[in-house]
């Protein structure tokens, strides 16, 4: 990397890729066990989506994100929190572990911490660098719309490995008319199914944008609630409590304490050598497709 090239972050949600590659094989029956007969169909997938994205992005950097476990912070301030989800199939197991050990074998950092989700993680880190880097964060978790910045975008997972809705802050702004930082006051009030917190009962995608578009965000709707008709001063005071917890959940934390440099975070290169350790490592990539890696 030259002195005067501004470095460029590559920051992967390990997680969503894990649970993209083995959902894409795993409906079909498909889970490329290896000779120990263990799946290895979730830790391929995950390591072509991340060599995809390195190859297509060109990043000078890189990091994994990783939840730790289901239970985190959010679910100590609302016992709901992600309840609906279903435990991760049987043959889904063995392959986080798997997954960590591919990352470290080529040399990406991994990191997670207990408590807290991947997407802290992905946050702290874009806030810890947004000036002094470029940064792309890849993941299909809309919630990191919020992460938005001139300096950070989302590249979206849509199709395959190389296909990616991208969002940068300017086309976030253009198509919400609010700022990325109060997109976590949008869902507080609408609530996410998929993470078990349901918001205002009665408002939906387009009342909450329309509310966070006219007063700013939670508390400046609150502050306003006298302007609102009856019936959504009624469903806003009916749900106050839950309201307000819905936008802690919503919100990503970037304030975690990260103990580490950019430069522990450089991409590496690859050698025959370690190629060859991979081929072996039981992962089911085969010499083939380890050969692929050595031009990306």
């Amino acid at each position: 990397m030259q002195s005067n090239q501004k470095p460029h972050i590559l920051l992967i949600d390990g997680m969503a890729l894990l649970f993209r590659s083995f959902f894409a094989t795993s409906v079909f029956g498909q889970y490329f066990r290896n000779d120990q007969g263990v799946p290895t169909n979730g830790v391929q997938g995950f390591a072509r989506h991340v060599l995809s994205a390195k190859q297509i992005m060109q990043p000078t950097h890189m990091a994994i994100c990783w939840d730790m476990g289901m239970h985190t912070f959010r679910n100590d301030l609302f016992d709901g929190y992600k309840s609906n989800r279903p435990a991760p199939p049987e043959e889904m197991l063995p392959q986080f572990d798997m997954a960590k050990s591919i990352s470290e074998m080529l040399g990406w950092k991994n990191f997670g911490e207990v408590g807290m989700e991947a997407d802290d993680l992905i946050g702290s880190m874009a806030c810890k660098w947004q000036n002094e880097a470029d940064i792309t964060i890849v993941s299909g978790d809309k919630d990191l719309l919020q992460l938005l910045t001139p300096t950070t975008k989302i590249a979206f997972t849509k199709k395959g490995y190389t296909l990616y809705d991208e969002y940068t802050y300017e086309r976030f702004v253009e198509e919400y008319q609010i700022e990325p930082s109060v997109f976590a006051d949008v869902k507080a009030f609408m609530g996410d199914s998929s993470d078990g917190y349901p918001g205002v009962k009665g408002i939906g995608p387009k009342s909450a944008l329309q509310l966070i578009q006219t007063y700013g965000s939670v508390e400046g709707v609150i502050d306003a609630l006298h302007e609102l008709k009856p019936g959504q001063q009624k469903k806003i005071q009916e749900s106050m409590d839950m309201l307000q917890l819905s936008k802690k959940l919503a919100t990503i934390h970037c304030e975690m304490d990260l103990p580490i440099e950019l430069d522990q975070l450089i991409v590496p290169s690859y050698s025959q050598q370690l190629l060859n350790q991979l081929e072996e490592a039981g992962y089911g990539i085969t010499s083939r497709y380890a050969r692929t890696l050595y031009t990306i």
